[in-house]
Formats: structure tokens, C-alpha cells, sequence
């Protein structure tokens, strides 16, 4: 089917493609310029050279790659676990844990950093147990340096493994794991050379958001203490305001970054073309019911993983209602006071933030429904562009993302002679260019169960593309649609690394008022925040469950 000719069309076409151009491709190509440029504007490859030769820099970059392996192995471990025990058997509240599991995704990395530090911090819940109880004289260093950035990163990525190979697991033929098995392969033979070679497309995927996330986080390290990664050294060189040459040292990084996540996703293109395993028939799986010791065992492991993963809801939310919580296990005074001064004294966090996401949501549904009907459904010219553009924003750190708009749209605007930076409407517009690949896949995940006879035969009675579009399309696949918006809601609501760098007076968002009231020292109105973001996305989290079930992994890839 051919983009239907109708001016409408063509003029929706042009304009999704020059907001991408503006958007995405400008801000972009603006911190590649500045990279390679010096201060008079001339061609330079000297910033680089100093980067290269920086043994500061080149240890964060070792750092920061370290970093990634580590945490996708670890997650990698723990939600191969989760997914094959919810896949292939059956056992007492598995449905519970089917949910629970999710919601470890939905915390805000700064949040989560900030609840493992009042439990598991040298002042937090644990040593001081561990100081009366067994009489240690120095606190346990659990989280400050590289250790807590893997532990805060591996229990808030691992539904990331889990739900982008949930789906691919459930379809692997049972037959083929039961035929190597007859033929001698057990135990983890048979999951190395039948199961995982099957869910590669769908682990890759999942591998690949991990490894960028955790690449990409500065937010986390800094709190503990981490500033030897490539994102954190981004941050600090781009906010402070004293030496030029660190702050073109920052936009080098922040260029880098984008490199080594166009870098990544190709590989891991390449990696699953060459690995295309598939199965002549997919049948459903029948769960296994497991022995009584083997269920045991399973909500045992499962119970302590949920256990440990919310650990920093219990540590936010007792700092968010506690007084007095210092050098004690425990707080030794109650109140919401704390509420009550983030949401009725100061309401603007959360003003904004609904305001913000909300207009995120709504750009990204009008123009990632479009797209991804574009890709589905025509041979329009440069569709192929554009998912591939989509899959690379998916990819780009918000750290430079945010970092090039400032580049970007720091310039008086025609007629207006204004900044863009200046006004308010660029937040929800760098939140919907980060979040649009949530709307575009799941819009496009939906699209590919509607078969294409429905829409040809309301053109054939007449119907133009757009009311066929409209009339057709559009109800039968709304449920991917609210669900790739949710999602896009849930990750827009907490943003950091990108907004961050734009906010001003006045616009500020939920996890920027976490991160000024954490350096701050107003811990307990940060944690209250804190609680009010958890609470909206385990909401909107549990509508998406509602609706799509564990079934999202295609959102992700």
C-alpha cells in the first residue's frame, strides 16, 4: 500500500519529519560541530587528542564500560532466573511475583539511590543494627563507590532482562529443549545452545537498554560518591562555569557518549542478524508444577529478590515520614508534615511535572502513532530512516540529549528573539523525543496483529487513507497505543538526566526537586517527593499491567 495521495497526509508526513530534523537531528549534528570545533569556529580534532591522552578520562571510560559489562551480567543472571521460573513453572503466588517483578522498573534511579543510602548508607538501618547487635566499631561500606552503583543499578534494571525475554521464552518449543536433552545436553548445555540462542532477539534488546542506561546514569554515582564514569564527568564539566576548556571537555564527552550508543546498537544489530534462530511452529508452553522443596525454593528466591528490591521504597518512605532519624535503626518520630510541605507549600513540583509529562504524552501520541503507521503500513520513502532513527533515540543518553539542546536552541528565535531554553515548552519537547520510541513500538507492536483487509476494504468502499486511519486502524489497536503512551508518561514523569541541564525558576520537575533538596540536606522532603513519584508510576504501571499484561517486552527493543 502506497502513502495514500491526499494533501493531509503528505503535509503530516513532512511535518513528522521536520520535527525529528529540528529536534533530533539538529541539537545532534550541533554537539558534533562543537566537538570538533575550537573557539573561533575552525575544524579541530585537538579536543579529542586531549581526551584521549587524559589518564583521568581514559580511566572513567575504562570505568564506565566495566561498569556496563557488570551490570548486565548481573542482571542478566537474576532475570534469566525470574523470567524462566515465571515462564516454564507453576507455584504458589506466581501471579503476585509476575507483577511484583516489574515494579523495581518504575522506581527513579535517583530515588532508588537515595532509599538503598538510608538503609544500607554508613548512618543507615543496617550497620546501625550491625553496630549494636555484633558490636562492629567501623559501619559496613555497602554503598559508596562502584559497588553501590552496581547494586542500585543491577536491582533497578533486572525487569529490563526479565520482561524483554519473558515473551520470547514462553514461545521456545519444548520439543527442541526435550531433543537435546535426549541427546545428552542438560543443565546449562541446553540453555546455552537451545534456550538463549532462541531469545536472543529479545535478550540483545534488553541487554543493550541496560548496558546504555547504566552507561549513560550520572546521577547515581555522584550520590555515591562515584565521579571516575564518563556521564558523571559530563555533568560536572558542563555545570560548572570557570574554565572553558572543561566545559568543551564536557561537550566532547557528551559527543562520545552518543558515538559509543550508535556504536552499541549496531553491534548488537549485527550480533542477532547473525544469530537468526527460529522455530518452524511455536505451541503454547504448559507450566510445570515444581515439588514441594522446588516450590519452596522458588518463592524463597523470588521473596528475597522482591524483599531486597524494595529496599529503597522502605528506606524513602521512612525518611519521607520520619523525624529524628540519625544513628538509629529506625525513625524515632512519625509525622507527614513533610508531605504536606512538598505538595500544598510548594505544589510546583508536582504541578509541573503532570504538566510537562502530560504534554510529552500528547505530542509523543500525535506523532509516534503516525510513524509508526508510516513504518507498518507504507512504502513511504525514508521510513526505513525513521526506524532507525527511533531505535537511536531509544539509545542516546539523556545526559547528551540535554547537553545538545542546550548547544542547540541557545540562540534568540526568529521573530521572537528569544531562546528556546528561555521558555518553558522545552521540557515537554526534550521529554517527548526521549520517550517517543515507548509510543512508536508499542503503537507499531499493535499494528502488526491488524491485519491489512480490514483497512483495504474500507478504502474500497471509499474511505480516504486518513479516515480509514481514523475509523479503522485507530480502535483496533488503541490498547498498544495507551499502553506505549503509559509508558511514556512513566518514564517522561521521571526524567533527570536530560532535564536537568534545561530547568530553570519556576519549571522545576519532581526529580529535580528530589536532587536540590538532597544537596540541600532536606533528605525528608526529598524522600516525600520521593514516595509521590513511586506512587504515580506504580499507578500508571499497574494500568499498563492491567491492560498489556508482562507482555511489553517489545517496547523496550
Amino acid at each position: 500500500m502506497r502513502l495514500p495521495r491526499v494533501p493531509a497526509a503528505g503535509i503530516g508526513f513532512a511535518l513528522i519529519w521536520a520535527f525529528l530534523a529540528v529536534f533530533v537531528l539538529f541539537p545532534l549534528t550541533r554537539i558534533f560541530y562543537d566537538a570538533f570545533t575550537d573557539e573561533a569556529g575552525l575544524f579541530t580534532l585537538v579536543n579529542f587528542q586531549e581526551f584521549f591522552t587524559d589518564r583521568f578520562y581514559l580511566r572513567s571510560l575504562l570505568n564506565s564500560l566495566a561498569l556496563g559489562v557488570a551490570t548486565v551480567f548481573t542482571t542478566s543472571v537474576i532475570g534469566f532466573a525470574v523470567a524462566f521460573l515465571l515462564v516454564r513453572y507453576e507455584f504458589p503466588y506466581r501471579n503476585l511475583f509476575t507483577y511484583l517483578t516489574m515494579l523495581p522498573l518504575i522506581l527513579p534511579p535517583l530515588v532508588g539511590v537515595l532509599g538503598f543510602v538510608f538503609i544500607l548508607g554508613r548512618a543507615g538501618t543496617v550497620n546501625v543494627l550491625l553496630m549494636d547487635w555484633f558490636g562492629l566499631s567501623q559501619p559496613v561500606n555497602f554503598m559508596y563507590g562502584m559497588q553501590g552503583v552496581l547494586l542500585v543499578e543491577t536491582m533497578h534494571l533486572f525487569p529490563m532482562i526479565t520482561l524483554s525475554v519473558l515473551d520470547a521464552l514462553a514461545k521456545v518449543d519444548p520439543s527442541l529443549e526435550e531433543a537435546a536433552q535426549g541427546m545428552g545436553a542438560k543443565g546449562w548445555r541446553r540453555f546455552r545452545d537451545i534456550t538463549l540462542p532462541l531469545t536472543t532477539p529479545g535478550y540483545v534488546s534488553g541487554a543493550l537498554l541496560v548496558f546504555i542506561w547504566t552507561f549513560a546514569d550520572f546521577i547515581t554515582p555522584l550520590v555515591v560518591g562515584v565521579q571516575d564514569l564518563l556521564a558523571a564527568q559530563a555533568y560536572l564539566n558542563i555545570v560548572q562555569f570557570v574554565d572553558r576548556r572543561i566545559f568543551r571537555m564536557g561537550i566532547v564527552i557528551s559527543a562520545l557518549l552518543v558515538v559509543f550508543a550508535i556504536v552499541f546498537v549496531l553491534v548488537a544489530r549485527q550480533y542477532v542478524a547473525i544469530k537468526d534462530y527460529s522455530s518452524l511452529s511455536y505451541s503454547r508452553v504448559e507450566r510445570r508444577r515444581l515439588g514441594p522443596a522446588a516450590r519452596r525454593l522458588a518463592v524463597g528466591f523470588l521473596g528475597l529478590l522482591m524483599l531486597f528490591s524494595f529496599i529503597p521504597q522502605a528506606g524513602v518512605v521512612l525518611a519521607a515520614i520520619g523525624r529524628g532519624w540519625a544513628l538509629t535503626p529506625f525513625p524515632v518520630e512519625y509525622t507527614l508534615e513533610f508531605f504536606e510541605q512538598v505538595s500544598i507549600e510548594t505544589p510546583k513540583f508536582i504541578v509541573n511535572s503532570f504538566l510537562f509529562s502530560g504534554l510529552a504524552v500528547v505530542l509523543c501520541l500525535v506523532i509516534g502513532v503516525p510513524m509508526a503507521w508510516i513504518m507498518g503500513r507504507t512504502r513511504a520513502p525514508g521510513r526505513g530512516s525513521m526506524d532507525a532513527l527511533t531505535t537511536l533515540i531509544l539509545a542516546i543518553p539523556g545526559t547528551a540529549i540535554g547537553i545538545a539542546y542546550i548547544r542547540a536552541f541557545n540562540y534568540p528565535l526568529p521573530f521572537i528573539d528569544i531562546p528556546l531554553t528561555s521558555l518553558w515548552i522545552i521540557l515537554p519537547l526534550v521529554l517527548a523525543v526521549r520517550r517517543l520510541p515507548y509510543t512508536v513500538r508499542g503503537s507499531y507492536s499493535s499494528l502488526l496483529l491488524v491485519h491489512r483487509s480490514m483497512e483495504e476494504a474500507a478504502q474500497n468502499v471509499g474511505a480516504t487513507g486518513l479516515r480509514t486511519f481514523r475509523d479503522i486502524t485507530v480502535p483496533l489497536v488503541w490498547k498498544g497505543i495507551l499502553v506505549g503512551g503509559l509508558f511514556s508518561f512513566i518514564t517522561s514523569i521521571q526524567e533527570a538526566s536530560a532535564t536537568i541541564f534545561l530547568t530553570l525558576g519556576g519549571w522545576e520537575m519532581i526529580p529535580f526537586g528530589i536532587f536540590t533538596f538532597y544537596i540541600a540536606g532536606s533528605q525528608s522532603q526529598a524522600a516525600a517527593l520521593g514516595v509521590i513519584l513511586i506512587a504515580v508510576c506504580a499507578l500508571s504501571l499497574f494500568a499498563v499491567n492491567r491492560m498489556a499484561g508482562t507482555k511489553v517486552g517489545g517496547l523496550f527493543g
